[in-house]
């Protein structure tokens, strides 16, 4: 699943750059705020690339991408699929955690979505995958919900990028009945699983 390949020292020079222009960043007010940027972290040469929406409290604490309660969760769906989360890259749309754990407004996400982007170009995943409606409707640019948009697939600039239901939702919704989020997640992870087994 991972490609071994040492990317180059120009590499290295844009994506020390990027993390360093994301860490000074003052684009908007959640600046102001914020403990730590949460950049992202994992394996860079893994064609799979997680997105969330936005950091929690435990995320600006640490500076670190989906390392509470949800990233635990993450963790735990991942294995129950069979995909090891240290294999992956994980970011968020936005970099600094949003007051009270709300939804980033649409100009924070315009503000922050260069960095994103930056990132993606330079990480170049074959798969996306969309963490709850926030990130789904910011990459995919639709007004569709995440009951809508998960479980299916779609080509963005040559990327497959795939919806699921957010951990966090997941954890308020904790049914495991027929049709509950937790059983579509259990299939999800597993249809990603097969999409990520075929380009190897």
């Amino acid at each position: 699943m991972t490609d071994k390949t040492k990317h180059d020292a120009a590499w290295e020079s844009a994506w020390g750059d990027l993390r360093a222009r994301v860490a000074a960043c003052e684009k908007c007010g959640l600046c102001q705020t914020r403990t730590n940027t949460v950049f992202g972290q994992g394996n860079v040469y893994s064609p799979l690339v997680f997105v969330g929406e936005g950091p929690g409290a435990e995320e600006d604490e640490k500076g670190l991408a989906f390392v509470g309660e949800a990233g635990r969760l993450l963790t735990k769906i991942l294995s129950s699929g069979d995909i090891d989360r240290e294999n992956a890259f994980i970011a968020n749309v936005v970099k600094c955690r949003p007051p009270e754990n709300r939804n980033p407004l649409p100009e924070e996400m315009l503000a922050c979505g260069d960095w994103l982007e930056a990132q993606l170009l330079l990480l170049r995943p074959k798969i996306l995958v969309c963490l709850g409606a926030v990130a789904a409707k910011w990459i995919l640019k639709t007004t569709e919900g995440i009951t809508s948009l998960r479980g299916r697939w779609f080509d963005w600039r040559g990327i497959w990028v795939f919806a699921m239901f957010h951990p966090s939702y997941l954890l308020r919704n904790d049914s495991r009945s027929k049709g509950s989020p937790k059983e579509l997640t259990w299939h999800d992870v597993r249809d990603l699983k097969k999409r990520l087994d075929s380009i190897d």
